[in-house]
């Protein structure tokens, strides 16, 4: 099925959605990888509050290109998502609703997805220039020392992705294989 759904989005909206489905995120969504996860766990064990309230948000794991002159942002394809595992279920429990990334994820995000209903999904890697077309404006909102991997904060519009992993657990990596075969 297809979707258009605006970010952020609530439970109610994730409920809908099923693995499988081909979404058109419109709205306001962050990104980080590796380095800004971690900085935000480290954030998080002192004590301190994140960067931006993380409740009912979709967080893209992007490191973008530099922007070419005109451009809103260079390349933005994908990060492979099992590099923020140890730090998601964290993040999860504390509201956020939406990941995109590439890749598998591992059981205990999965079980933290479904204990607070959650949805991943994929963007095509190696699209990165094609996605950076939806991406209508992105700002630096904090770690900005992480360069690449500084969290911003990005208005997209109709950003194809599809949701692999739902807010049940069911997963598309898991299932795709043995659908495809029957």
């Amino acid at each position: 099925m297809e979707r258009e759904i605006c970010a952020p989005f609530d439970e109610s909206v994730v409920k809908e959605i099923n693995a499988g489905d081909v979404c058109y995120i419109s709205g306001t969504i962050y990104t980080a990888r590796d380095a800004a996860h971690k900085r935000m766990i480290e954030t998080l064990e002192a004590g301190d509050e994140l960067p931006f309230d993380i409740r009912n948000q979709v967080i893209y794991y992007l490191g973008p290109t530099p922007a070419r002159d005109g451009q809103v942002i260079g390349s933005a394809g994908p990060t492979t998502s099992t590099r923020m595992d140890r730090y998601t279920p964290k993040l999860l429990d504390l509201g956020l609703k939406g990941m995109i990334g590439k890749g598998k994820r591992s059981p205990e995000v999965i079980e933290a997805m479904k204990r607070n209903t959650a949805v991943y999904f994929a963007a095509v890697g190696g699209a990165g220039a094609l996605l950076s077309k939806c991406i209508k404006k992105a700002e630096v909102i904090a770690y900005d020392d992480l360069g690449t991997e500084a969290i911003r904060r990005l208005e997209v519009e109709k950003l194809p992705v599809i949701a692999v992993i739902d807010s049940s657990g069911k997963d598309q990596y898991a299932t795709a294989t043995d659908d495809w075969k029957q």
